[in-house]
């Protein structure tokens, strides 16, 4: 393994023949991609670009500081721009089991999406379990995530519920997207609380999955919400898992 617990895949997908200047063909008729990091090193980086975030944002350091970051960011910009792209939809397709269902792994992806991705600095604070039929996640919105003062914005709230709900299809182990999320606002949401939000499955109807949760902060309710998932054919999801 190499240093810093990070393991590399070497991915092999579908391409078309790249006599157009593509990349070059695998043994297999597939296009060999660069080894990808999936392992601790890229979430550990992650996780230092969010307390980065949510410090600049928590915090007024002078022009200097300010002038002295923005240099650093660009630079690192570069460096990364010169990196091999990422192609998490071939990591997706790979790690795609009997089921039709990309795995959950590190080396899936699936760490990598928005709102919830461990490995995305972009993400929120979140930690998943499962409770007999229901998911429970503890969700922290940090101060980058505040609309009003002490108050995070409730776009985002509705973006948690998006990817709490969507545990729910993972613990049925089938396919969909969601069709609508209807968040309905109880109390003010807090930044920098740990809140925990509960998800279940409520019914179907043919392709539709009804699913709802709710938020609290301590013994307070402060959001519920109402989700709609459309099932999708397993076969059809395993080569577009990632569809864009």
């Amino acid at each position: 393994m190499p240093k810093g617990g990070q393991t590399q895949v070497q991915v092999l997908v579908r391409g078309k023949d790249p006599a157009g200047g593509g990349p070059p063909m695998g043994p297999f008729g597939g296009r060999t991609l660069h080894p990808m990091a999936t392992g601790d090193a890229r979430s550990e980086a992650a996780a230092a670009l969010r307390d980065l975030v949510h410090a600049f944002a928590a915090h007024d350091a002078d022009a200097g500081a300010l002038a002295a970051l923005a240099a650093d960011a660009r630079r690192q910009t570069s460096a990364l721009s010169g990196a091999p792209r990422r192609d998490r939809l071939a990591l997706m397709r790979a790690a795609v089991g009997e089921r039709g269902l990309p795995g959950m792994s590190a080396g899936s992806g699936f760490a990598d999406r928005a709102v919830g991705g461990s490995a995305n600095p972009t993400s929120v604070e979140l930690e998943v379990r499962y409770e007999g039929d229901e998911v429970v996640a503890e969700v922290v919105l940090r101060r980058a995530f505040e609309g009003a003062p002490g108050r995070a914005h409730g776009g985002i709230v509705a973006a948690a519920f998006d990817d709490v709900t969507g545990f729910v299809i993972g613990m049925m182990h089938e396919p969909a997207f969601t069709g609508e999320l209807t968040v309905r606002y109880v109390a003010p949401v807090p930044v920098d609380e740990t809140l925990v939000m509960r998800a279940r499955l409520d019914g179907r109807e043919r392709r539709k999955l009804f699913i709802s949760a709710d938020a609290h902060a301590g013994d307070r309710l402060v959001a519920t919400c109402r989700a709609i998932y459309i099932t999708v054919d397993p076969k059809l999801f395993a080569g577009h898992p990632d569809p864009r």
